[in-house]
């Protein structure tokens, strides 16, 4: 155990160049690895943190350890883009080499001041018997891109009536003072989100607890992110021990949020409607949003789950990020749509029109590894309708609508290689009227799918065989019509 704990705490700069390229070559190797997604260059991203815009550009952190696909020492990476399409590697942002962060540069977020970008982040530390304690500290970010640590942390005792796990900020400016949400646990061990508050950024004060109307839901609340968006105020987290309950909660974690008045930052408190998971599919945690320069509210997600394995463990990486996201509010609940931006990586065209009754068909034009699809149905008596994708002779993944229980199905049971098969090979959740509309974007790897204009996402890892890309359309027990665009990517 204490070699497995040394082996996990190992830093980057321990490891002879040698090694490190021979890992790099490994994971070039793998036949899974993304072609437009923000993945690692080695080892194991998770957490995206301190999305924002700065100097003309995107910038965008995530969680990184680089020798192998373990959570071991976290780093922060760097990457930024000007389009949010092509991003460029800066290299790592923020290295655990203090006392308090000498087991991790944990999750955070971003905020400008003074002509300068502030990361408000969490520095794991570990004492002699490996007990766990949090710091809260700043990185500062120039116009250079040179990013200075404060030589000592902001916040550093965990405050009466929780655990060790307070973590993972989420800075805003509201008037002359800055605050923050930060994931916590109670002594209890039941979760939820607390309030800190400063003038300047370097001095910070525990506020108390939010109060909402989940007082025990899951046993830690991680990343939490508070925002308004036309209107009302929203407070996404990702709830951990959550139960099933029938279609919801499925996976091992959950990423969703409450939506209701703004925050009362006076009594500390959030009026608010049901948690709405995020996600429908198998892979998606730790959502982190930011404003852009136009007022759009973009967010990003770890395309990844804690504590599950993924087959490209072997090649030495996993995890990658969701393509970002624009969010709104429909009928009372947020909309998600890819950014239009993506366009941009669109290249040969195909196009499909058709009625089909009882049947699967495939169609010239349509197959492939990376894409985007575009399919608009006119439903007519079919009992199921729906496309296989990344299909094969013994693969498929499928995404359908059952008529019959008025529900989307994602089904992964023959995508390729199992993963996390012990929470189940189906997501499913109930739409309201009729399926119209799948645009979806199918990557070496990945598929994340917006159901009817964004008003449902199915965000998933699939590890088929290169050679599975076909692309099929079906119908059972009746007709359906449909008209589908495909680019490839």
């Amino acid at each position: 155990m204490e070699l497995l704990r040394e082996k996990k705490y190992i830093r980057i700069d321990q490891v002879s160049q040698k090694d490190i390229d021979m890992l790099i070559l490994k994971v070039n190797s793998c036949s899974w690895r993304q072609t437009f997604h923000i993945q690692p260059v080695s080892g194991l991203l998770n957490d995206p943190n301190g999305f924002c815009f700065y100097n003309g550009e995107y910038h965008l952190f995530y969680q990184w350890h680089p020798l192998g696909p373990v959570h071991g020492l976290k780093y922060w990476y760097h990457t930024k883009s000007t389009d949010l399409v092509n991003w460029e590697n800066v290299g790592i942002a923020i290295q655990p080499d203090d006392y308090f962060d000498s087991h991790g540069a944990y999750s955070g977020s971003a905020v400008e001041h003074d002509g300068k970008i502030y990361l408000l982040y969490t520095g794991n530390t570990r004492d002699e018997n490996f007990e766990r304690h949090p710091h809260q500290c700043i990185a500062i970010m120039d116009a250079q891109e040179k990013i200075t640590k404060l030589e000592k942390s902001v916040l550093d005792n965990v405050p009466a009536g929780y655990t060790e796990h307070f973590r993972d900020p989420k800075v805003w400016k509201e008037g002359d003072r800055f605050y923050a949400v930060i994931g916590a646990q109670r002594t209890d061990k039941t979760g939820g989100v607390c309030l800190l508050s400063s003038p300047n950024l370097l001095d910070w004060k525990f506020e108390g607890e939010l109060d909402t109307e989940l007082d025990s839901f899951g046993f830690m609340w991680e990343c939490p992110d508070y925002f308004e968006i036309e209107n009302q105020g929203v407070l996404v987290f990702s709830p951990q021990g959550l139960e099933p309950e029938g279609d919801l909660y499925q996976n091992i974690y959950q990423a969703g949020y409450v939506m209701g008045k703004k925050i009362d930052l006076q009594r500390k408190e959030l009026v608010h409607g049901n948690f709405i998971e995020l996600d429908r599919g198998f892979d998606f945690y730790a959502p982190h949003t930011m404003v852009d320069p136009t007022g759009r509210r973009l967010m990003v997600g770890w395309m990844g789950l804690p504590e599950i394995e993924y087959p490209s463990d072997i090649n030495g990486w996993a995890h990658c990020l969701t393509l970002p996201r624009e969010l709104s509010v429909k009928d009372g609940k947020l909309n998600q749509k890819p950014v239009p931006e993506l366009q941009a990586l669109r290249k040969e065209k195909g196009e499909v029109a058709d009625r089909i009754k009882d049947e699967k068909k495939l169609y010239d034009g349509f197959a492939g590894v990376t894409y985007e699809l575009e399919c608009e149905f006119e439903p007519g008596d079919a009992l199921e309708y729906g496309i296989e994708f990344r299909a094969g002779e013994d693969e498929k993944t499928v995404i359908k609508y059952d008529a019959v229980q008025g529900k989307i199905i994602l089904d992964r049971t023959l995508s390729g290689e199992m993963i996390g098969s012990a929470y189940g090979t189906e997501r499913k959740c109930r739409i309201e009227g009729n399926v119209y509309k799948l645009h979806m974007f199918v990557d070496s790897s990945s598929v994340e799918i917006f159901v009817n204009d964004g008003e449902e996402v199915f965000t998933s890892r699939i590890f088929p065989d290169r050679k599975s890309n076909e692309i099929r359309f079906f119908a059972t027990g009746g007709s359906v019509a449909f008209k589908a665009v495909k680019w490839d990517y």
